[in-house]
């Protein structure tokens, strides 16, 4: 199913014998544009530290409870790998988080998941020789993104305004665009795999179609879930290869 992450954001994360948290922000890969981890507010827990869980931590959310259940003890997280909150991610970072928690690297293999499709229910599983990547930084902050500039092939058209994720896999299928300076009261859904690139320094999205193109898609209307029939009609009108085919 399709969700919001700003539907997400908030929700509990529960660890085997004690709630952590809440879930406060997201990590995705900007190459594959996946989630690769949550980011906990903990409370007075462990301030000052950065906690994130992986979806591979994670059991079957509780979509009607608002929680996000983790298979890991409360005392593990406290004893994990220290990740200060003022510093990005790096992948030596990310490499003895997985380590410590034996998750296996979602950077190596042909999968979404490195050898897996969906990241739930996941064990490590790597060949004793392997020797990870030291690979440049591609995580970015949803926080951070949230607000970048959507720039059509002719003119701005929006900004990015929310996220919509798949629950399956946890990779992000849309981002929302907030058209109200130009389209007043629109929003529009954009496929990640429809920009030419993304500026990160400028903070703008380019994408593949013109303002009018955009102007004309499919409206999103946040009220609504999206589903299937609402996918159809919009990879139909920009005449894009639907995802869920190929």
């Amino acid at each position: 199913m399709l969700r919001s992450l700003n539907e997400i954001r908030g929700y509990v994360l529960q660890a085997e014998d004690d709630e952590i948290g809440r879930c406060k922000d997201f990590l995705f890969d900007d190459r594959f544009w996946t989630i690769r981890h949550m980011v906990a507010d903990t409370g007075k827990w462990l301030p000052g530290r950065k906690i994130l869980i992986s979806p591979l931590a994670l059991k079957k959310p509780d979509w009607d409870s608002n929680r996000l259940p983790v298979r890991l003890t409360k005392q593990a997280i406290e004893d994990s790998p220290d990740l200060k909150t003022d510093e990005p991610v790096s992948r030596q970072q990310e490499t003895g988080l997985f380590q410590y928690y034996g998750w296996p690297y979602y950077w190596v293999g042909g999968h979404t998941w490195g050898v897996l499709d969906v990241p739930y229910g996941a064990r490590a599983d790597r060949d004793g020789n392997e020797k990870p990547d030291s690979g440049d930084d591609h995580l970015r902050s949803v926080d951070e993104v949230t607000g970048y500039h959507i720039q059509a092939t002719d003119d701005e058209i929006g900004h990015v305004e929310d996220f919509i994720v798949d629950d399956n896999d946890w990779t992000i299928r849309y981002l929302i665009v907030d058209t109200r300076n130009w389209l007043p009261g629109k929003k529009v859904l954009v496929s990640p795999a429809w920009a030419a690139s993304v500026d990160w320094g400028q903070s703008k999205v380019m994408v593949k179609m013109t303002r009018d193109q955009v102007k004309n898609s499919p409206e999103y209307d946040p009220s609504v879930p999206v589903d299937r029939n609402y996918e159809e009609r919009l990879y139909d009108y920009y005449r894009y290869a639907k995802y869920w085919k190929v």
